[in-house]
Formats: structure tokens, sequence, C-alpha cells
């Protein structure tokens, strides 16, 4: 390596910490997320399946509360260092597929500087794990590119395995490696190797055990993400959120950039062919998915997380590789030298607009009700009337607010949410004892009171409090406490979900 390679590796290095630094700053102040709190309970009770996602995202999180603790940096401490080997991966994969270590720190910057890695690796869910994992897929695909060894195969089948893990569209790399191998012909010659089969059961044995949880489940996760790939109605409107959710995560100057890069790819013959089409196929076979979906049901936009490391790297294609005519030169120019100042202050706006509500002037938008500000407060508020009254156990009607409570409340408080029992699968049922005498339920003020069924199912009712959850002078929620007591019978609904009936 030159003196200037080393010098520009040392200053990469630098600046991914910085970044790293400032999560974990953002992660310490803002309270967690509804998800977040649920992904947590999960992390209580690991174990090979869930409801909703492979288990990647509890053992993340059990990770972290080992070494920080049962707190917010705890929850978030191993998502955020995750963009370490992030950028390691998108970096080495970079030079190796472009031969250039000045594009390579320019993809991994771009990458840790759009919302999609600054939030997403913050904000600990499913996507941050499968976004580390996609970049060592690519890392894997550029050693086959490079050195010829099979053995490198068992390498991106690992790589898939620990995104399957981590999120279902991660199968969407099958297809794209399948369709690289066919469109590059020097590499077609893969398809007649073991060593290609064999990263693939490797990958098959990673994500084994949840195959084999979802078998003892009814197949209850399988059905329920793969239900959304269903067409019922036909709603091309959604189409038009797409673009516009991708330029806020992606940050406006880097979705340019790659928006720019993904056309080199295709029409410039930016680099050489297997590279290119390697980064095309990584991108458009997952993003043509879902422009199909989008046609009828909304697509949300942390979904295309996994091409995310394939769009930096076309973008520091765009702002390095690439000779345009003097007009866009400029342009791009003006977008490298001002991505990076730009994400970072997208994304320390969102996070002061998120705590603090300031930006708005306290009215409220987007992230007013996602993010728990407040809940610490309400929390303890709730505890107090729970412990004056004697209840033994405090009930939810939601996941989100069920996550919020366990979190919040003091530890060993019994908090259920007597519905969808689904999502508890892997945790013990509640002590029948704690439900058959005072109970408080908690939920957003309504006239009508609890649902039907916990009326039916208590002798006694009666509404003990209304509390606010408060950002600033902005009341986000105001929950209303009911007292139940007395059961009448089973607390617990075991109706099977949606998806099973």
């Amino acid at each position: 390596m030159s003196p200037s390679d080393a010098r520009l590796a040392r200053d990469t290095t630098l600046a991914v910490l910085a970044l790293v630094a400032l999560r974990l700053v953002a992660a310490a102040w803002t309270p967690l997320t509804f998800d977040e709190a649920y992904y947590w309970m999960w992390s209580k009770h690991l174990a090979s399946g869930y409801y909703d996602h492979p288990p990647m995202v509890a053992l993340v999180i059990r990770l972290g509360t080992m070494i920080a603790g049962d707190t917010e940096l705890g929850v978030r401490l191993v998502s955020i260092l995750l963009a370490l080997p992030m950028s390691w991966a998108v970096y080495r994969a970079t030079a190796i597929l472009f031969g250039s270590m000045r594009l390579a720190a320019t993809a991994t910057i771009l990458l840790n500087v759009t919302l999609m890695a600054a939030v997403g690796t913050m904000i600990v869910t499913p996507d941050a794990p499968v976004l580390v994992a996609s970049c060592f897929v690519l890392f894997a695909l550029a050693k086959v590119l490079e050195t010829g060894r099979g053995a490198w195969w068992l390498a991106a089948g690992a790589a898939v395995g620990a995104a399957l893990l981590s999120k279902y569209t991660a199968l969407f790399f099958g297809p794209a490696i399948a369709i690289w191998l066919v469109s590059v012909p020097k590499l077609r010659r893969w398809l007649l190797s073991p060593w290609l089969y064999f990263g693939g059961l490797v990958a098959l044995a990673i994500f084994a055990p949840v195959i084999f949880w979802n078998a003892d489940h009814q197949w209850v996760s399988f059905i329920k993400q793969i239900g959304r790939g269903r067409i019922e109605d036909f709603h091309p409107a959604f189409i038009a959120e797409l673009v516009p959710t991708q330029v806020a995560f992606a940050t406006p100057l880097v979705f340019i950039l790659g928006a720019m890069g993904l056309y080199a790819l295709l029409a410039r013959n930016a680099g050489a062919s297997a590279a290119r089409v390697l980064i095309s196929t990584t991108f458009w076979t997952i993003v043509v998915y879902f422009f199909w979906h989008s046609l009828h049901a909304r697509v949300e936009a942390n979904w295309f997380a996994p091409v995310y490391p394939a769009f930096a790297i076309a973008a520091a294609v765009a702002a390095h590789l690439v000779r345009w005519e003097v007009r866009t030169q400029r342009a791009v120019d003006f977008c490298r030298r001002w991505a990076a100042p730009v994400g970072i202050l997208m994304f320390a706006l969102l996070i002061v607009q998120a705590d603090t509500g300031l930006l708005s002037g306290y009215r409220r938008e987007a992230t007013v009700r996602s993010v728990g500000v407040g809940w610490r407060e309400l929390a303890s508020q709730i505890e107090a009337v729970r412990v004056r009254l004697g209840a033994t156990c405090v009930l939810a009607p939601d996941y989100g607010t069920t996550g919020w409570l366990a979190f919040y409340l003091p530890r060993g408080t019994c908090v259920v949410q007597p519905t969808q029992r689904i999502r508890w699968v892997n945790m013990p049922e509640p002590d029948p004892a704690q439900l058959t005498g005072k109970v408080l339920y908690v939920d957003e003020a309504r006239a009508l009171g609890p649902p039907l069924y916990l009326q039916n199912s208590y002798t006694r009712i009666e509404r003990v409090a209304e509390l606010p959850r408060k950002r600033g002078p902005l009341v986000i929620e105001t929950y209303a406490l009911d007292l139940l007591e007395d059961a009448k019978g089973e607390v617990i609904d075991h109706a099977l979900p949606p998806e099973l009936q």
C-alpha cells in the first residue's frame, strides 16, 4: 500500500469512528422506539425464530445489554458497533471490484452518512444486521472474482446465511447471484462447480434453525411475511412513495450520486464487466421486486436496506470513475463534497427533532408516536398508581405499549399483552394468579373503556387515572388506566393469529 493509500485508509477509519461515536451519544440520549422495546423483550428469551422476524436482532440486543445493561445505550450498543465491520467489508469489496482506494473510501463514507445506515444502526432493528451482512456478501463475491478460489463461496454462503438470520428479504441474494453468474461469461464455470452449491448448503445450514422453528409453529413467520407479497388489489399510487422516501433515507446528495452511478454501471461501461454486473444485479433484483410489491401495498423505506451497500458503491463510481460533461461534472463534484456534511446534519437534526420536537415547533410529525419520548416519566406515574392500588400485573393492548411498559417499569413487573399470544410464544406464560385479582389495563384513553373481551373477563372495572405522555409542551397521547378486578375465567386470549385462521 502506498503512503497516500495508507493515509486515505487512516482518514476513512477515523471518520467512521467519529460517526460511530456520534451515534453512541445519540443512542444514549434517545428513548427506545416501540419496535426496539419489543425486540428487547425477545432478547430476554432467545430462540431460533419469532413471529415477525428471524432471531439476529434479539441476539444483537442481548450482546449489547450484557455489556451496558438494560439501558437505551445497552440495547443499541452492538448494533451501532456493527458499523465497524460493515465499513471494513464495503471498503474492501469496493477496492477489489474497482481497484481504487479512493473509490473505496468514498463508498464507505457515503454508506455511513445515509440515514439508512446512521439511523438504521442506531435504532436497532433487523435492518442493522442485514445491512452489515449484505456488505459481507459483496466482499465474499468480490474475493471469488479476485482469487478464483472456490472456497470463497463458503464465505459467501455464510454471509447470506447471516443475512437470512436477520431478515427474510436476504432470500433475494440467491437470484441476484445466479443472474450475475449467468450474465458474465467468464463466471459461468461456477455454475458447474461444487463450491457454489457448498456455499448454498452453508447458507441453508445457518438458516436451518429458523426453518425448524417455523415448522414447530405452523410456519407462522413464513406465512406472515410471504403473505405480504400477495396481490389482492391494484394500488399503483404506492409507487409514488418509493422515490421520496429513498431520497430521504439515502440523503439527497448521496441519492443523486447513486442514481448516476447506477446509470453509469449500465450504460457507461464504468469498471470491469463482472464488477459492474455484480453491483447492478445486487441492487436491481431487490428493487424490481419492491416496485412490483408497491403495485398493491405500501413498501416501507427500511425494506431497501440490503441494497444500500451496492448503492453506496454505485455512488462512489459516479463520483470518481466516470468523466462527465462539464456541467454534470460540477454537479457531481458538489454532491461528492457536500454529501457527508449534509448527511451528518440531517442525522443530527432528526435526533434533535425526535427527542425534543423543537424543529417543528412542538407540533406532531412522523417521529412523535414511534419514539418513546416521555415514557420514562409516564411509566413512573403508572407504577405509582399500580403500587397504590395493589395491582399485581399490567395489561396492554398491543406489542408496542407492552414493550415500552416492560422496559420503563421496574424490572420484574408483570406486563402482559393478553391478545396476539403468538408474538410471545417463546416466553413463559404469565402466572394465572397474577391475573385473577387486581390488574391495571393501560391503553390510549377511549370513552368506551377496555375492549369488550376484558369487560367480559372481569367483574369490576374502574377508570382510576388518565395520564399524558408528553414531548415538551406537546401531549402525544393520553393514557387511561383502568383497574380490573376479580377475573371470571381465562384472561389470556389464545386464538390463532389471522395468518393461521
